[in-house]
């Protein structure tokens, strides 16, 4: 780039540390980085992009967010995280050309919006997809194995001090595995499962071969497929397509006792078909980060059934996460301003 050219405009939307900013340009200094810390709220934690919920902007704040959001060739985040004020900004900036949202399953926010076809087909939308395949895949060997080694009869019997004959538990090299979904997620779980041993299934669209994945199961054949696997780990975005796609029909045709660790969207599992199968026995253990309604609600019976593992949707938590998507922007502003695909693109038809 020579001294007359003019960078790639990039508006920080929410929430990001002044050394992420600092390093987006670093890595790709084609692009300017444009934030203004005061007009965005504070994180409470790691990856909190939406911030503090007490934050408020004055009158005057909000219209210089909104200015200097409508100034953005690209957008760091969707606006507060808010579909309307994405929706907002696309209507008023016609130079806008990408967005990336912080969210893994960004294209439900993208499709709140509402935006028109047009606009669809104008900007591009990222996500933040397979940045938190690491740790999303830790939590699904995790829940497996909490279920191959039944906790709760181990936290059961330790909270009564009882000490039982001894019983033999499952072992991870002696199960085979169906992934539900091969994605980002889906190929890192594919990958440690593997490396401990378990035969690994996993579902496919296209039918490309996975690393680690020793059969590819077409969707139309998941039916028969989970008759004969120990476990199913569920990695799907949450979609019209998705939604309730673990059911009643599915969960009829399980092998009795299957472990289920969720770490996609809650959407995917029909909690009211999941608790009938966990208790008549189906489902043996159920591992779920993810949930139909978040919060889980507290008269929900999935709090206390003694075969179910609640995680409040924080197994991707991470505090190296803010960095991995702050260098995700850089790597895919390079790909824009190189003329080449970006990575993790959300499909504006059925916005996964």
């Amino acid at each position: 780039m020579t001294g007359t050219e003019k960078k790639l405009r990039a508006v920080v939307t929410v929430p990001l540390r002044e050394d992420l900013c600092r390093l987006i340009e670093e890595l790709e200094p084609r692009i300017e980085v444009v934030r203004d810390h005061s007009l965005l709220p504070p994180m409470r934690g790691p990856a909190d992009w939406s911030g503090d919920p007490d934050f408020a902007r004055t009158e005057g704040e909000q219209q210089a967010f909104d200015e200097l959001v409508d100034s953005a060739d690209v957008l760091f985040g969707i606006p507060d995280v808010e579909p309307a004020a994405l929706a907002r900004t696309v209507a008023a900036n016609p130079r806008l050309r990408w967005v990336m949202t912080t969210a893994a399953g960004g294209g439900a926010a993208i499709k709140a919006a509402g935006l028109d076809r047009a606009d669809l087909d104008r900007v591009v939308f990222t996500t933040s997809a397979g940045v938190h395949g690491g740790p999303l895949a830790e939590f699904a060997v995790f829940g497996v194995m909490a279920g191959a080694k039944d906790l709760p009869r181990l936290l059961a019997d330790q909270g009564t001090r009882t000490w039982p004959d001894r019983w033999e538990m499952r072992q991870l090299d002696e199960l085979t595995v169906l992934i539900v979904g091969l994605g980002g997620i889906g190929s890192e779980c594919a990958r440690r499962f593997h490396a401990l041993g378990a035969r690994v299934w996993g579902t496919t669209r296209s039918g490309e071969p996975v690393a680690g994945v020793d059969r590819l199961v077409p969707l139309e054949e998941l039916r028969d497929a989970v008759g004969q696997v120990d476990a199913i780990v569920v990695t799907l975005p949450g979609t019209a397509q998705t939604h309730h796609l673990i059911g009643a029909e599915i969960l009829d045709a399980v092998k009795p006792g299957v472990i289920i660790a969720n770490v996609g969207r809650g959407t995917v599992i029909d909690e009211t078909a999941l608790l009938r199968a966990l208790d008549d026995g189906r489902v043996g253990f159920a591992a779920l980060d993810v949930f139909e309604q978040e919060p889980l609600d507290d008269a929900s019976p999935l709090w206390a059934h003694p075969r179910v593992l609640v995680s409040p949707h924080t197994a991707a938590l991470s505090s190296k996460e803010e960095e991995r998507i702050a260098r995700r922007f850089a790597e895919n502003a390079a790909r824009l301003l190189d003329g080449e695909p970006l990575t993790a693109v959300v499909d504006t038809v059925e916005f996964y």
